[in-house]
């Protein structure tokens, strides 16, 4: 069926077309999506349980680092159960109002992320760079009104880029070359004259998200002067144990997202497309528990007594 449009039309649904393909490959795409899903609920639960039953890490920075894990459990799950479910479904819909819904809490989780990334910065400056203050500015109140802050204040910055979006008129199609709502994909659809007012909005999104970054980088270079001055290597590394997966979070998080949304999109299906789109809107989600637990010396510790306790308890029964 011709989804091509004329002016008058009425869109009710849009048709991701990603990763749509022979049902072989369709089933392929679902185990594919199934397991990098699962990877991610997975792997941010257990930071969040880890964190919860260990007294010792009710501190600021763990704080954050739960609410990371929230963030980004909410993130993958905005898009990839609709795209395992049109793949079991032999389907491509997305109703208008399901895409409006993507495109809001895509943004909303997004734009929180950042933001909550640039808190644990400030969080391991002051920890680093003023010690002797860090009780006292990193109280609990001052944590959880960042928290928040970071969550409601990305609200209404999501409503406008989602109202900017959905104000447009698709008139050219209704097909999606991507496997979930991503705005570049919908401007590419627009014939609305008003196409220039979501481009500033998207210029505004990418300064603040350069402010920041710059504000993140900083922070570091602060904090790496600091601590290259600590004379005591032991006490050096476990400054960078901490701090190190921060910086790798934010870096992949930024420059994927950065390279989706500047590089021009393509008029036909574009493996570069896809591609761009997974590794800023899938990946940090998954490789992010890696990361951090990895580095921190103080999750795997009470990782590892997790493990052995529930194999004692098993072998036990």
């Amino acid at each position: 069926m011709d989804k091509k449009m004329s002016n008058q039309s009425t869109v009710t649904e849009f048709l991701l077309m990603g990763f749509y393909d022979t049902r072989e490959l369709q089933i392929f795409h679902f185990m594919v999506f199934l397991g990098i899903y699962l990877a991610a609920v997975v792997g941010n639960f257990l930071i969040i349980v880890i964190i919860a039953v260990s007294n010792h890490l009710h501190t600021p920075m763990y704080y954050f680092l739960t609410n990371l894990s929230i963030l980004d459990f909410s993130t993958v799950s905005v898009t990839l159960p609709k795209s395992m479910a049109n793949f079991l479904l032999n389907t491509t819909a997305i109703s208008y109002s399901g895409c409006v819904a993507q495109v809001f809490f895509f943004h909303v989780f997004c734009a929180a992320d950042l933001a909550l990334l640039t808190v644990m910065a400030y969080d391991r400056y002051i920890a680093i760079c003023k010690p002797l203050h860090y009780k006292t500015i990193m109280k609990g109140t001052t944590c959880i009104c960042m928290v928040t802050s970071a969550w409601l204040s990305c609200i209404p910055y999501s409503a406008l880029h989602t109202a900017n979006i959905f104000h447009l008129s698709f008139c050219k199609s209704n097909i999606i070359d991507q496997f979930f709502c991503e705005v570049p994909q919908l401007l590419k659809l627009s014939c609305s004259d008003s196409y220039f007012n979501e481009v500033g909005v998207l210029a505004f999104s990418f300064l603040l998200v350069v402010i920041c970054f710059a504000f993140i980088s900083m922070s570091y270079i602060q904090i790496f002067t600091v601590v290259l001055k600590i004379p005591v290597k032991e006490k050096q590394h476990k400054v960078f144990s901490t701090c190190i997966p921060h910086l790798i979070v934010v870096s992949l998080f930024v420059s994927t997202g950065s390279f989706a949304y500047l590089k021009p999109v393509s008029n036909s299906p574009s493996a570069l497309d896809l591609t761009a789109s997974l590794l800023y809107s899938v990946l940090p989600p998954v490789i992010n528990p890696v990361i951090y637990t990895m580095r921190n010396n103080d999750i795997k510790a009470i990782s590892f007594v997790l493990l052995v306790t529930s194999t004692s308890f098993s072998t036990n029964r």
